[in-house]
C-alpha cells in the first residue's frame, strides 16, 4: 500500500513536470519575489497552532486536564506522520493523547473524526460558494477537469455505492443491536464493539464542547490562514500577479483536494492540479503553474516538517523525563 501511494505520488509529479524545462524553471524561480515565500511559510504555522487550539475545545469534555501543548504536540506529529503514510496522521494524533493516560484513544478518535466532518461541511461551503461565484469558469473547470474524469473512469454510479454503503451499514447495526448476547461471547465482537463505543462517545463529548463560540472562531481564522496563504504566493509571482483574492480562494479549494487525495504530504498530487487549473483556467504557461504549486506546496510541507520534528522531539523529551520522575518516586 506505502509503495503504491509512493508510486502515484511519482506519477502525478512526472505529469506535473512533464514538458517543463529544468532551465526555464530556475528561471521562473528567480523572478520570484521571496519576501512573499517567506510570509507564507510564516503564515503556514497559524493553521497548525489553530488546529490544535479547536481539537482542545473538543477534547475538553474527555478531560479537562488536556493541555494544548499535547494537543499541538499532537497535530503537529499527525502533519509529520501524513509524509510517511497518508492519512496516518489521523491515528497518531490520537496515540499522543490516549499514551498520555489522559483520554482513551477510541474516544480521541472520535473527537477527529467529528472534527475531520465538520471540516468537510466547511470545505463543500467553501466550494459552492467560489463555484457561485465564477460558476461560468470555475464550475466548468471542476465539472470538466475533475467530475467527468473521475465519472468516466469508474464503473458505477457514485450514487449507488453510496446508497448501498448506507443500506449495507444500516443492516449491520441492526445484526449488531439484534444478536448482540450471542456475539459478546467472541472477543473480536467485543474489541470492535469497544472501538465502536469509544467513539461514539468521543462524538457525544464533541457535541458538548464548551466554548462553542471559540470553537467557531478558530474555524474561520484556519480557512482565513489558508486564503492568505494563497494570496501571498500570488503575490510572489510576477506570472500570476494579476489574478485576484477571488482567484486566490479557488486556487485554496483546488488545492485542498491535493492534500486530500491519499499520497504521502499532497506530494505530485497538490502539483498537478494546481499547474492544471492554472494552465486550463488561466492560460498560464505550464512552467509557471509547476513553479507557483511547488513554492506553495514547499513553503507548507516546510513548516509542517520544522512543527512536527519540533512536536516529536518535545514529546519524547516530555515522556522521558515523565519516566524518570515515576522511576524516582518508586525508589
Amino acid at each position: 500500500m506505502w509503495i503504491a501511494m509512493l508510486a502515484l505520488a511519482g506519477i502525478l509529479l512526472y505529469f506535473a513536470f512533464r514538458g517543463v524545462k529544468w532551465e526555464d524553471l530556475v528561471a521562473g524561480i528567480r523572478t520570484c519575489d521571496f519576501r512573499w515565500v517567506l510570509i507564507t511559510t510564516l503564515l503556514s504555522a497559524l493553521p497548525i497552532l489553530l488546529r490544535a487550539l479547536r481539537w482542545r475545545i473538543l477534547m475538553l469534555q474527555l478531560n479537562p486536564t488536556i493541555t494544548r501543548k499535547e494537543s499541538f504536540n499532537g497535530i503537529a506529529i499527525g502533519y509529520l506522520a501524513n509524509f510517511a503514510l497518508p492519512r496516518a496522521g489521523e491515528f497518531a494524533r490520537c496515540g499522543v493523547i490516549s499514551a498520555n493516560k489522559k483520554a482513551p484513544y477510541e474516544s480521541v478518535l472520535g473527537t477527529v473524526v467529528l472534527e475531520r466532518s465538520f471540516d468537510l461541511l466547511c470545505y463543500a461551503v467553501i466550494l459552492l460558494g467560489v463555484l457561485l461565484l465564477r460558476w461560468h469558469e470555475f464550475g466548468a473547470f471542476v465539472m470538466e477537469q475533475i467530475g467527468n474524469p473521475l465519472k468516466d473512469c469508474l464503473p458505477f454510479n457514485m450514487l449507488w455505492l453510496l446508497g448501498g454503503l448506507i443500506l449495507l451499514g444500516l443492516a449491520g447495526l441492526w445484526c449488531i443491536i439484534r444478536y448482540r448476547n450471542y456475539l459478546s461471547q467472541y472477543k473480536v465482537f467485543n474489541k470492535l464493539y469497544s472501538l465502536g463505543k469509544g467513539l461514539l462517545d468521543g462524538l457525544i463529548a464533541g457535541f458538548k464542547m464548551p466554548q462553542k463560540g471559540r470553537f467557531f472562531a478558530y474555524t474561520f481564522l484556519i480557512w482565513a490562514g489558508y486564503w492568505l496563504m494563497s494570496y501571498c504566493t500570488i503575490q510572489a509571482f510576477p506570472a500570476i500577479h494579476h489574478l485576484n483574492g477571488v482567484d486566490a480562494l479557488f486556487l485554496m479549494v483546488v488545492g485542498s483536494l491535493g492534500w486530500i487525495i491519499p499520497v504521502q504530504g499532497g506530494i505530485g498530487a497538490y502539483h498537478f492540479i494546481i499547474s492544471l487549473a492554472l494552465t486550463t483556467l488561466y492560460s498560464i504557461p505550464q512552467t509557471s503553474g509547476v513553479i507557483f504549486a511547488t513554492i506553495s506546496h514547499e513553503s507548507q510541507a516546510l513548516m509542517m516538517l520544522i512543527c512536527g520534528l519540533y512536536a516529536l522531539l518535545n514529546y519524547s523529551v516530555f515522556n522521558h523525563l515523565s519516566n524518570q520522575a515515576k522511576k524516582e518516586r518508586c525508589q
